[in-house]
């Protein structure tokens, strides 16, 4: 996978016209081009929110078998998804990956490891 590029599960999930579900995607970091992009949109301006979608709708390079994703598919997203979205965005645009720093109790050694969202799955032991 390309370093700019991270993997997700949402919560809930999209579902599209056809009644099937999309949980599993794809997003990229975002370019100035999208931010641009997004500041040139009147939904952006009129809409309170609308420029999240925009965002979104540019750098989710895949979700479920879909690789087009419209603003106004993403409209019918639900909103614990646009909540898990906005924070996985949030991660990997502010801190460049999607894993955090951690302290064992225990030894006190550091280490690096994937934070865990609400609706990511969890690995069993």
């Amino acid at each position: 996978m390309n370093p700019t590029e991270f993997n997700f599960t949402l919560p809930k999930g999209l579902v599209d016209a056809d009644g099937h579900l999309h949980r599993h995607g794809t997003m990229r970091l975002t370019t100035a081009k999208d931010e641009l992009f997004v500041q040139r949109d009147y939904r952006a301006r009129e809409i309170p929110g609308y420029g999240f979608l925009l965002l979104l709708s540019r750098t989710i390079s895949r979700l479920g078998n879909l690789t087009a994703l419209p603003p106004e598919l993403l409209e019918e997203l639900f909103t614990l998804d646009i909540a898990y979205l906005r924070e996985f965005y949030n991660r990997i645009n502010q801190q460049g990956t999607a894993a955090v720093p951690a302290r064992c109790p225990q030894c006190n050694c550091t280490f690096s490891t994937e934070l865990i969202l609400a609706g990511e799955p969890q690995a069993t032991p």
